[in-house]
């Protein structure tokens, strides 16, 4: 069977549950008729007792087989047209089914005619099968998760329809073969995004998180749209393969052009970028989104959505590669998106925030990567990284289901006795995250720093923000592990008495996942590591042909050379600054409990500004919410009452006015000039009217009188 073919089939899959859940589901879920009343602040499945299923008896179960087997189905058609893609020399296939969009012929901006047209099509190659593996793969372990998770919630059908919708638009993003499709899955995640995230629509918190992250999408998402359109007025085509020969056939000059409108085109394509994937300035979503259920904070923050800008970047390789000003700003942006988050997760308390920051900051390192043209390294990191973080959220979502809904660190402690497999998993995927050596997160994260280091286009700068920012990453992420399981417990006698192991559902995907964490990075091993063929470099070789324009530019750019012991150096000092990084968070949290508190005393305003996320929040709130929507609408709404509303009054008045003058005028000067025609007239005909009568007898008797009177006059003669 020809898999390659079918691949339309592969987002139609979760779309086929979603629309059941959402249209039939209602009528399958028992609990759907009301939702789980629950303490604020507590997620109904952490309320409830633990079992996999709940209330519901065989009604949920199907819905607990049929939404995650939807899923499933997608990732088995999608392995087997990734394993006969293998076998393709070119490894590229398309499959359109029509054309979805159409215009007609056009002048672009360079010169020349273009017809605008847009595929409803699919296109599978290196980038994409990577993608539609992370989202299917880990989107089908997400869905068993909820299964447990979720077993008490009274929307549970509702959650899993918007789930298969999730995975449906991601899947059509990562398969569409133009910008257009594309970003009819973008703005679909942004709908599921602020359906799931504000999925507690009781809870007023997480309305207005699902309201911020689909404004602050909407704001990025205006740039990629106008980026999308320069790019059609521009090369006259939005297909990727159109507009990757069109860049690169030599039509446009970087050297010549400067920052022109190819920057012009990149740099808005970035903006979007930067609110799906929650860069500076339009990462304030992104940790609000954390209340939404702990299954929804790991499909956003791990495997999906927030990939999508550095998936779209590593898409638009072609266009990059010849703006390199443009890829300097994404580089600086990682770099400060990076280590902005990471201070901000070292003082937070909430375990599901630190992680949060930690994916935004290693969002950061995924666009530095970008910036310098690693562009394989980026979407390297963005494998890898999907395990360990996908782990870490459903890890911490177990935590929570073991606390009773606690989600406040200082209030656990003790915990790796009494939820083991939640903590060995957890460990793991702390440990990678880290970038110790042999797991996933120590190949992708080095490779980053070495790249950044090496690169051409790379900035010394840049590496040391990075190198920074991976010390912080270690000991943020060591201080949430030795808060939440080592030493003594800090929770009440209640919660301690309730303290269990997640069920099969739970703890079957964070194993899997932790096996990821430990393999997913021996397929990009360094090429320093001399003593594996170059074959373990599969992953950089699969993505080869996505990125032979932005390949090309780096050479003709001059690759740097460098001694191996340079990188062997750079390789012993990333480890080093990790382990670093745990001990001091070991000795401040575990030897010494104490002295964190004294730190925070001696520190003053810096902890404070630290734990209110520097006060980014306030300043938008003070210049967009306060500022524009209270201040700068009281002054629209006076400049429309005095300007506006008065123009409209003034000419109302202005015309009341000229129609009483113009009544005025047509009643005593025009009308008044006729009556008086006619009444001079009347005066003037008056004699005549009295010999002009109209009567017969009057006639006939001055006929008379006339003879009467001219017989008498000629008879006196």
């Amino acid at each position: 069977m020809n898999f390659l073919e079918l691949i339309w089939l592969i987002p139609l899959f979760p779309l086929f549950g979603a629309a059941t859940m959402l249209l039939v589901g209602r009528k399958l879920d028992p609990q759907a008729a009301s939702e789980v009343a629950v303490a604020p602040g507590v997620e109904p499945a952490a309320a409830g007792s633990g079992h996999e299923h709940g209330h519901g008896g065989g009604a949920k179960f199907l819905i607990s087989l049929f939404c995650p087997g939807m899923v499933l189905l997608s990732f088995l058609l999608s392995a087997a047209a990734v394993f006969q893609l293998s076998s393709l020399p070119e490894k590229t296939h398309q499959v359109i089914q029509f054309t979805w969009l159409a215009g007609q012929p056009f002048h672009m901006a360079g010169g020349g005619m273009a017809t605008f047209a847009a595929d409803w099509g699919f296109l599978l190659d290196p980038l994409s099968s990577v993608m539609i593996l992370v989202v299917t793969g880990i989107g089908f372990l997400i869905h068993v998760y909820s299964i447990g998770y979720m077993a008490h919630d009274g929307g549970y059908y509702r959650f899993f329809g918007y789930l298969n919708l999730f995975v449906f638009f991601m899947l059509m993003l990562v398969l569409a073969n133009n910008y257009a499709l594309l970003f009819v899955g973008w703005e679909g995640v942004g709908l599921c995004s602020y359906l799931l995230i504000g999925f507690y629509f009781h809870k007023k918190s997480a309305g207005d998180a699902g309201k911020k992250a689909f404004i602050v999408n909407r704001i990025g998402d205006a740039g990629f749209l106008m980026g999308m359109l320069l790019m059609l007025a521009t090369v006259g085509s939005v297909r990727f393969v159109d507009v990757n020969q069109a860049l690169t056939s030599g039509r446009f000059h970087p050297e010549i052009a400067g920052f022109g409108v190819l920057s012009a085109m990149a740099l808005l394509l970035f903006i979007g970028a930067t609110g799906k994937s929650a860069q500076v300035p339009l990462y304030v979503w992104l940790p609000d989104a954390m209340e939404g259920p702990t299954p929804v904070s790991a499909l956003i923050h791990a495997a999906t959505m927030v990939t999508a800008g550095v998936y779209m970047v590593a898409r638009s390789n072609a266009l990059f590669a010849l703006t390199p000003e443009t890829s300097l700003i994404v580089a600086v942006v990682g770099a400060f998106t990076a280590i902005l988050a990471a201070s901000i997760a070292l003082v937070q308390n909430d375990i599901k925030r630190v992680l949060a920051y930690s994916t935004v900051s290693q969002l950061g390192f995924m666009f530095m990567a970008a910036g310098v043209g690693a562009y394989w390294v980026a979407i390297f990191h963005l494998f890898t990284h999907a395990f360990f973080k996908a782990l870490l959220f459903l890890g911490s979502g177990s935590v929570i289901h073991a606390m009773s809904g606690e989600q406040d660190m200082r209030g656990m402690g003790g915990l790796k006795d009494k939820i083991p497999v939640t903590f060995r998993t957890m460990f793991i995927g702390s440990v990678a995250i880290a970038g110790i050596p042999g797991l996933a997160g120590f190949f992708s994260k080095d490779e980053i720093l070495w790249q950044v280091f090496s690169s051409p286009l790379g900035s010394k700068s840049v590496y040391v923000v990075g190198i920074v920012t991976a010390a912080m990453t270690a000991f943020y992420m060591w201080r949430l592990m030795f808060m939440t399981f080592y030493g003594a417990s800090r929770a009440d006698a209640r919660t301690q008495a309730h303290v269990h192991e997640s069920p099969k559902t739970m703890t079957v995907p964070l194993m899997t996942l932790a096996a990821g964490s430990v393999l997913a990075g021996w397929i990009g091993v360094p090429k320093l590591w001399s003593v594996f063929p170059e074959g373990f470099r599969t992953f950089e070789h699969w993505l080869e042909p996505v990125f032979e324009a932005s390949a090309a530019r780096a050479v003709a750019h001059g690759v740097a050379h460098h001694d191996t012991s340079i990188e062997w150096l750079l390789m012993g000092l990333s480890v080093a600054i990790a382990v670093a990084g745990i001990l001091t968070a070991r000795h401040l949290y575990l030897i010494r409990p104490g002295l964190p508190d004294a730190i925070r005393k001696a520190s003053g305003p810096l902890y404070d500004t630290l734990l209110n996320k520097w006060y980014v929040d306030e300043l938008y709130d003070f210049l967009f919410v306060n500022g524009l929507s209270k201040g700068g609408g009281a002054l629209l709404s006076r400049f429309d009452a005095s300007v506006v509303d008065g123009g409209v009054n003034g000419a109302g008045w202005m015309t009341r006015f000229t129609s009483r003058v113009s009544i005025w005028w047509d009643t005593w000067i025009i009308d008044g000039g006729i009556r008086l025609a006619s009444f001079l007239v009347k005066c003037s005909s008056y004699p005549v009217r009295i010999f002009q009568t109209g009567y017969v007898q009057s006639y006939a008797l001055v006929f008379v009188a006339g003879v009467a009177g001219f017989l008498l006059y000629f008879g006196m003669r």
